[in-house]
């Protein structure tokens, strides 16, 4: 009884405070929003950060009447909804491709583009295949001089060495970059097909690139080459075609997509799709989905790069203030809710950076179809896919070494050139991997160089030793395996130009 006197008391002395004191304390805790506001009650607190996207928004509708005049001029990758034919090359394919999760796509374009010389013979071709948004300009060209993304391997005596190879890169089916995608015009209509394109499988992106290169009558390929979701293509390449591709290369890649991995698209893909102008992929003819890109590329930046380069490039330290958020000498440095450490303010950056130089939808479809990649004999009898034999000869001597009079024996050219630096065997394989070395059977005649990345937490290198040895399980004696230390995480595919490169020019050549 005592106890509820006291309760009642104590509520109506509550009641009958100042209201000023809620309000003031109320406006102390909104001004630590925007350091420098001056504490008045009719001052609302200010988040340059959100405004952005308002000021985005309005410069995007106030550019959509007066497109530019070259939109390839600020670099390699022109604006996904008016690219630039004039840059790269294109092929159309007439005939309808038969697709994994759909009947056909009726016909498609591919984007391309092409460095060094084809030999006579057309042997000398390397396949470059792409990361998730890249397009096909991976090098400058005469028609584009831009930097490409990977300008430092592909050139004269360089990992990608065009005195003696003919480098072909596409843009991938689905993206947005020249090749056909969910931006593209539905041949029936004219109008965009949006989330009408079918969903697409790693296989269906290889297939599309082998009618580009059954078009310039290229019948094998010296070496399949790919980083990242590329590297998934170059195993899928060798699957699918063990004739037909002599040399496989996977870098930072898998042959199985993680749960952790999937987990990390699927969060880029649902920001993505919440945000309103998303409009379930019908957004073309109005504002695109720019904020739920921003967000989703942050995302992706966390899972490209390591802690430990954080660590070292930015620490814990916070961007300088302008003079109009000047505060006092005396007091703490009144924190921000908009970026202010400048990891923050990098990620925010990068979000920028990106929103509006690649399409939502070819985002979601590409990114679908690395979390489908599954390379297990299971996951294929699934997708009722036959598994090819593996290739019945020796892949062909580089060409420094074809046009010799006697070139040297098979076993003793990929003694030399395609040795393994193995590491051991995993005290606890995963459950998975017999699986997967039944799966891989078709490159057991093929020679692979895997490349992993220590501080990669996109693709663990785990992930890369799994391939290893599933290959080496499945019989397959010419795997070259390297791990490579670094604090670039993902991204090191990118950087790392002498040991990505070293690894690749020695295999290749």
């Amino acid at each position: 009884m005592n106890v509820g006197k006291t309760v009642s008391r104590s509520l109506r002395l509550l009641s009958k405070a100042p209201s000023r004191l809620y309000v003031s304390q109320s406006i102390r805790a909104a001004s630590q929003c925007t350091p420098g506001s001056s504490g008045s009650s009719q001052e609302r607190p200010h988040f340059p950060c959100v405004d952005a996207h308002a000021v985005r928004e309005s410069r995007i509708i106030s550019s959509r009447s007066t497109p530019p005049s070259n939109p390839a001029s600020s670099g390699p990758e022109p604006p996904y909804a008016r690219p630039n034919p004039a840059s790269y090359n294109v092929y159309h394919h007439t005939s309808p491709l038969p697709l994994v999760y759909a009947d056909t796509l009726p016909s498609f374009d591919i984007a391309y583009e092409t460095w060094g010389t084809l030999s006579p013979r057309k042997d000398n071709v390397i396949l470059l295949h792409t990361g998730l948004s890249a397009s096909s300009h991976a090098a400058s060209t005469e028609l584009n001089p831009a930097d490409g993304w990977w300008e430092k391997f592909i050139g004269p005596g360089k990992a990608l060495d065009t005195s003696q190879f003919f480098i072909i890169c596409t843009n991938v089916l689905g993206g947005c970059y020249g090749s056909t995608g969910p931006s593209s015009p539905r041949p029936e209509t004219g109008e965009p097909y949006a989330t009408r394109f079918p969903i697409l499988s790693i296989f269906d992106m290889v297939r599309a690139q082998f009618c580009l290169l059954d078009h310039l009558g290229i019948e094998s390929l010296y070496a399949s080459v790919g980083s990242s979701m590329g590297a998934m293509q170059s195993l899928a390449a060798g699957w699918l075609f063990p004739e037909r591709v002599g040399k496989v290369v996977s870098i930072s890649g898998t042959a199985r997509s993680s749960p952790s991995a999937i987990a990390m698209r699927f969060a880029q893909r649902s920001v993505l799709m919440a945000d309103p102008n998303w409009k379930n992929g019908f957004y073309y003819d109005s504002l695109p989905p720019h904020t739920g890109m921003k967000l989703a590329r942050q995302i992706a930046t966390i899972t490209y790069r390591s802690g430990p380069e954080w660590d070292i490039r930015f620490g814990r330290q916070f961007r300088k203030l302008p003079d109009s958020e000047a505060q006092r000498p005396d007091a703490p440095r009144a924190p921000a809710l908009c970026p202010d450490f400048l990891i923050e303010t990098y990620l925010d950056h990068q979000g920028e950076e990106f929103c509006l130089k690649y399409d939502a939808n070819s985002l979601i479809y590409i990114s679908k179809a690395m979390d489908l990649f599954d390379l297990t004999a299971p996951a294929l009898a699934e997708l009722r896919l036959e598994i090819p034999a593996p290739r019945a000869g020796p892949p062909p001597p580089p060409p420094s070494l074809a046009a010799h009079p006697t070139p040297p024996a098979h076993q003793r050219y990929h003694h030399l050139l395609s040795h393994s630096r193995s590491h051991p065997p995993p005290p606890n394989p995963p459950v998975h991997l017999p699986d997967l070395a039944a799966g891989l059977r078709p490159l057991a005649n093929t020679p692979v160089l895997v490349l992993g990345v220590q501080s990669d937490i996109l693709f663990p290198v785990e992930q890369q030793r799994e391939v290893a040895d599933a290959l080496r399980i499945a019989g397959n004696q010419m795997v070259s395996y390297y791990e490579l230390g670094g604090v670039w995480g993902h991204d090191t595919f990118l950087l790392d130009v002498q040991n990505v490169g070293g690894a690749i020019r020695g295999f290749l050549s």
